[in-house]
């Protein structure tokens, strides 16, 4: 099984090495990224499963940094930080955090944060596996491969209906251009990116229809997101 992409965010590079180092040695895949506005784009373009962010950046400040990423990913994150003050953690963990780490921290601590995490995310993953997803009056029968809105079969096209259930897989994640491009058709070349657009708004038509609930959000610039209902 391959490890979790890991994105640290750390300005201070003596820190910064010391957590990749250690996640190189436990053959873990990482990115990083030194300022928040860097971590934002690494977030949302990479797609990482977990993200170890230091709050004290020289451009945001950390509690921005998850109150955004919350705005479209539940991705765990895992603050680590040299703030520990009550105060510091409880506001960070109240934007969204998932776990506190204080600086000087040891190794195995460390890891012992990061299974903690992936334990949560294969959780996660099981209860995606399920054979039929609700959401609000949506509902998928993955094994029927078909889809219903107040119990009415949607005429789906077979890339609607992929994409529907991409979305669904992760409900209240931000799906990218990229990333929903490879899955539906190998590639990324403009022309893709201009049928996802057609495709996207013909399914959300369908979807939609007839109802004032908003099941699909788009995200200018980097893709769409299935609300959780």
């Amino acid at each position: 099984m391959n490890k979790p992409l890991i994105l640290v965010v750390e300005d201070d590079s003596t820190v910064r090495n010391l957590i990749t180092t250690t996640l190189k040695s436990n053959d873990y895949r990482y990115i990083t990224a030194s300022n928040g506005e860097t971590a934002i784009f690494a977030a949302s373009a990479q797609q990482p499963d977990i993200v170890f962010l230091d709050l004290g950046l020289p451009d945001l400040d950390g509690v921005e940094i998850i109150k955004r990423i919350r705005s479209w990913s539940q991705m765990p994150i895992i603050v680590i930080s040299a703030r520990s003050e009550d105060s510091d953690k409880v506001s960070a963990l109240d934007a969204g955090a998932d776990d506190y780490l204080t600086k000087p921290f040891s190794v195995t601590e460390l890891l012992a944060r990061l299974r903690v995490a992936q334990r949560r995310i294969s959780s996660a993953a099981v209860k995606t596996g399920e054979a039929i997803f609700r959401n609000g009056k949506l509902t998928i029968d993955y094994g029927a491969g078909c889809a219903f809105l107040n119990g009415q079969e949607l005429k789906l096209t077979p890339t609607e209906y992929k994409l529907l259930c991409l979305l669904a897989k992760d409900a209240g994640k931000v799906l990218t251009h990229t990333y929903l491009t490879d899955k539906i058709w190998g590639s990324s070349w403009d022309s893709d990116m201009a049928s996802l657009r057609v495709h996207m708004a013909t399914l959300r038509k369908k979807v939609e229809k007839d109802s004032d609930i908003q099941y699909i959000q788009t995200h200018i610039g980097i893709g769409y997101r299935m609300l959780k209902l």
